[in-house]
């Protein structure tokens, strides 16, 4: 044992000892944080030994390696947290380690009180970081040596309760400081290799220096998002993210970028090859991993990636944020902000390379992720990138899995065109059945294809891109299409009506009109039709009906949008049924007609209400029609 002399005791003020009392009281659930804060202390140490021994500055010990080792002892319930760093003088221990008695402690207790369970995120700002220690120490003794030759070695104690003592140590040791923390009888679980071992890998992995619990080295892995990009290979990326992640497949695209100014920090960040159920039990699990020169602050931060970036997995590394910044300075800290923002741009950036340069992987990334992405409709600031970013299918894809981005669509604008149309469709085939695509056809105009439901809100959010407004086949107006030509040939004409069955068809459209009464605007004739003999259409966007099924999903009122019903006076069916209106114009088969395409029409659309009655009606059609048919077979 030390010999000790010159033994002086000093009291702690009666602020120190309630904040002490707030320490080991209010901080209970988080104390495993006291393991990082000292090794945070003893890597500081370290470096301000490294820098002194590069000055060439003249230290005692010279040649000991920089590093931090912990001991434990399960029996005496004792840790210990060596380092070889700068060590201390009296003075300077003094003015460390007491800073707790000067630094502004009744601030201090101020915040803790005002932030309650969140006090642990406030410990540094105040420096006393040191003195989470004592939330599961009974007493700290600390050992320590200055680099400075002629100062003698200088150990401290305290039991955290009335103050705590200093003195000389006569007997030599090496340079550096030891604490020795006398664990708490329910604290007794830290003196387990296993536990410090979980607390240094969750909170100071990527430290600088070794740390070692009895001769094993824990920190095995690097630091690499601080390594120049030129000196790392593909394998180490994978490494790191398969440890980052626990996933065994390596990432799709790494991102790594190191930031000097205005604000300094690294970032390294991974698009992962397969999209977790974002939209189920892994929705909340998306954040990037925060450090402040290497020491982690918030594991899974979810400030500094907006949501439909919740996919990217990685860390950022800041040495402009103070060690310990709480949450809730976080959200208002500009620096935090800014870094926020250049994270985003960097991913948008690099997506954006990765389409143009690497379409085959842009294809997977969008596969995997776009339906993530495709939230990003909300973000404004970005919204010329996130659009540029967008894939659909379109009517000029050769399949239903080939791609376009709006930029592609506009390349192929016709002359005098100013909108980009689109249409909503469970899938190709069910969309390439709409209606309303006819007269878009005729004049080879491209159509995007929208699969998601989403989709259309997206689009409908966003208005435009460029100077080009994006526009529902439902809601284009036929007479602002005749500008354009008809590329379509049409082996069969079909022969017009003479005029007397104008007239009648006429009539018929007011009868079809009195069938439907206020269910729709308007009825009129089709001039976009061609092969089918309804459709319904609006004469603006209103509300769609993609948005009105997402709203009544939200139990929201929506009363149900009037439309104009066109009909196709040269569709065979619209023939017939003028034959019956001439022949009897109160003919029940007429309204049974008129009403089975008003819902077929809905039921495209996906709001028809009632399908019992389309049905019915449709299975007495079909009696009636197959006994008609039996009639002639018989002729």
């Amino acid at each position: 044992m030390s010999v000790e002399q010159t033994v002086k005791s000093y009291e702690f003020k009666a602020e120190v000892k309630q904040l002490l009392d707030i320490l080991v009281h209010s901080l209970y659930t988080s104390r495993e944080i006291f393991l990082r804060e000292l090794i945070s202390n003893a890597s500081d140490a370290l470096d301000k030994i490294r820098f002194e021994t590069i000055k060439g500055t003249e230290v005692v010990d010279k040649n000991l390696p920089f590093e931090i080792t912990i001991d434990f002892d399960e029996k005496k319930q004792l840790i210990t947290v060596t380092d070889t760093g700068i060590g201390m003088t009296r003075d300077e221990l003094i003015l460390n380690i007491g800073t707790i008695a000067k630094s502004g402690s009744a601030e201090f207790i101020k915040k803790v009180a005002e932030s309650k369970s969140d006090a642990v995120n406030i410990i540094g700002k105040f420096g006393v970081g040191f003195y989470s220690v004592f939330m599961a120490a009974k007493e700290v003794v600390i050992k320590t040596k200055s680099y400075l030759k002629d100062e003698p070695a200088v150990e401290w104690k305290s039991d955290g309760q009335g103050g705590y003592e200093i003195s000389e140590l006569s007997e030599p040791i090496k340079r550096g400081t030891k604490i020795e923390i006398h664990l708490k009888e329910d604290a007794k679980e830290f003196a387990d290799k296993f536990n410090l071992e979980r607390i240094i890998k969750k909170h100071s992995n990527f430290i600088s220096f070794p740390i070692y619990i009895n001769t094993e080295r824990i920190n095995t892995i690097v630091a690499i998002w601080r390594e120049p990009k030129s000196s790392l290979k593909k394998e180490q990326y994978d490494e790191f993210y398969k440890f980052l992640t626990y996933e065994s497949d390596e990432p799709l695209s790494v991102i790594h970028n190191s930031v000097d100014a205005p604000i300094q920090f690294h970032s390294l960040l991974f698009i992962p090859k397969k999209n977790i159920d974002f939209f189920g039990f892994g929705r909340e699990d998306y954040g990037l991993d925060l450090y402040v020169r290497k020491v982690l602050i918030q594991h899974k931060n979810k400030d500094l990636l907006p949501e439909y970036l919740g996919f990217v997995k990685g860390v950022v590394d800041s040495e402009d944020l103070p060690l310990n910044i709480s949450r809730e300075t976080l959200q208002e800290n500009i620096i935090f902000t800014k870094i926020a923002q250049s994270v985003t741009t960097n991913i948008l950036s690099h997506l954006l390379t990765m389409a143009k340069e690497e379409s085959a992987k842009y294809y997977q990334f969008w596969k995997e992720h776009g339906k993530i992405f495709k939230l990003g409709y909300t973000d404004f600031a970005n919204s010329e990138k996130f659009m540029r970013l967008l894939r659909f299918n379109s009517s000029f894809s050769k399949n239903a899995d080939e791609l376009i981005s709006l930029e592609d669509y506009i390349s192929r604008l016709k002359d005098g065109q100013k909108e980009i149309y689109f249409a909503l469709g469970p899938s190709r085939e069910a969309i390439e059945l709409d209606p309303h695509l006819e007269v878009l056809a005729d004049k080879d105009l491209e159509v995007l294809y929208l699969y998601d439901p989403l989709d259309e809100f997206v689009l409908t959010s966003l208005r435009k891109f460029k100077d080009y407004e994006f526009k529902s086949v439902g809601s284009v107006d036929s007479k602002a299409l005749e500008k354009f030509i008809d590329v379509k040939k049409f082996s069969e004409e079909i022969e017009p009506l003479s005029p007397d069955d104008e007239k009648h068809f006429d009539s018929l459209l007011i009868r079809i009109k009195n069938i439907l009464s206020d269910r729709v605007e308007d009825v009129s004739e089709s001039k976009r039709l061609r092969n089918n003999p309804s459709c319904l259409t609006s004469k603006d966007e209103g509300i769609s009906s993609t948005i009105m099924k997402m709203m009544r999903l939200a139990n929201k009122e929506v009363p149900m949008q009037k439309k104009i019903f066109e009909v196709n006076k040269n569709h065979k069916l619209i023939r017939n049924l003028l034959k019956i209106f001439k022949m009897d114009s109160k003919d029940t088969f007429i309204e049974n007609v008129i009403n089975q395409l008003y819902d077929s029409a809905l039921l495209l659309e996906g709001n028809l209400d009632d399908p019992y009655k389309l049905v019915s009606r449709l299975n007495k059609m079909l009696e009636q029609s197959g006994e008609w048919y039996a009639e002639l077979k018989k002729l």
